[in-house]
Formats: C-alpha cells, sequence, structure tokens
C-alpha cells in the first residue's frame, strides 16, 4: 500500500471503518481493472494531502468479496464514504480529482 492508505479486509472492517470516528474514504478496486489502476494515484494523492484529517483505505474486491457484496459493489473502482458506522456517499468509476476533493471537503465542514 502507499503512502498514508490502510488496506481494508473482512478482518479488519467493524474496527476500522464502522468504529472509526474520523471520514473514512475506501477505494474499492482490484489488480485486474484498468480504471482502478487509473484512479489510484488521485486516491495516494487524496491521502496525502488530507493526512490527520481523513482515513484512506483501499479494499481488494477479489480478496474480500463478502464485504463487497455487502455494499453492493457492482462496478469498481467504487469509492465510498463513512463516518461513525455509517455511509454517506459512494462515487463509481473513474472521476476528476477535483470531484472528489470537493466531495471530501463537504463532508470535512458538515
Amino acid at each position: 500500500m502507499a503512502e498514508g492508505i490502510l488496506e481494508a479486509t473482512t478482518a479488519n472492517w467493524d474496527n476500522e471503518v464502522l468504529k472509526a470516528q474520523e471520514i473514512v474514504m475506501i477505494d474499492f478496486w482490484a489488480a485486474w481493472c484498468g480504471p482502478c489502476r487509473m484512479i489510484s494515484p488521485t486516491v495516494e494523492e487524496l491521502a496525502k494531502e488530507y493526512s490527520g484529517k481523513l482515513k484512506v483505505m483501499k479494499l481488494n474486491t477479489d480478496e474480500n468479496s463478502d464485504i463487497a457484496s455487502k455494499y453492493k459493489i457492482m462496478g469498481i473502482p467504487t469509492i465510498m464514504f463513512f463516518k461513525n458506522g455509517e455511509k454517506l456517499d459512494q462515487i463509481v468509476g473513474v472521476v476528476p480529482k477535483q470531484q472528489l476533493k470537493a466531495k471530501i471537503d463537504s463532508f470535512l465542514t458538515s
């Protein structure tokens, strides 16, 4: 994993995501997914830019299919946002960095 990004798994999901007090951004991805590789550098940049304000995680949908099924992930990449165990929102597909920043900023200021 890149600097500032944690790996989300079935084993740590409850502690790292559902019990987290801060906003958690999770990138649902798979190794074979081209668009996932396209958005990965953006996710890494956001992890650095929002260090200390936002927890950034990546979840491999092939290795953690139970979590992907639970949240009805139909297409990847899917970026999902959580706070206090509640899903706030999600974005499916490759989107511009500015769109993700606007979403994050709206959560941080609300």
